[in-house]
């Protein structure tokens, strides 16, 4: 058995790709379906091109709800102080800051919370240490 992917629905894929691109996921390749009236973009982390995730968006026109009833996505990072640095400065907000240096949950334009794992521990910093959640994550 081998993990392929992780699927989610997107209403705004160009929003959701410039998304996991802050992250720091590169597009591995994207197929679009004139038949099937929807496009299939992967994405991955660079060196761990085997576990993707596939936004699929449908051309026409769906409201999407409940993301938190979908769970998250987890990502293992290497500076997770940097990391949300990086998806603040492009304009994401931090749900849930990593104020023990080791855990965070940002959210995808569609509400899909994805959850940043420290890669070992970091020792608490401001301004994270002090920065209260936000939303739902």
């Amino acid at each position: 058995m081998k993990y392929l992917h992780t699927m989610i629905r997107v209403s705004d894929l160009d929003a959701t790709t410039r998304f996991f691109e802050a992250l720091g996921l590169n597009e591995i390749r994207r197929f679009d379906s004139e038949q099937g009236r929807f496009t299939l973009v992967y994405l991955a982390a660079p060196g761990d091109e085997d576990a993707q995730v596939e936004l699929t968006h449908n051309w026409d026109t769906e409201e999407y709800r409940g993301g938190r009833n979908f769970g998250h996505i987890a990502y293992r990072v290497n500076d997770i102080y940097a990391t949300c640095r990086r998806l603040i400065d492009a304009g994401y907000t931090i749900s849930r800051p990593p104020r023990d240096g080791h855990m965070a949950f940002v959210r995808t334009p569609d509400g899909i919370s994805i959850e940043l794992l420290q890669d070992g521990r970091l020792e608490p910093a401001e301004p994270w240490a002090s920065m209260p959640n936000v939303g739902e994550w």
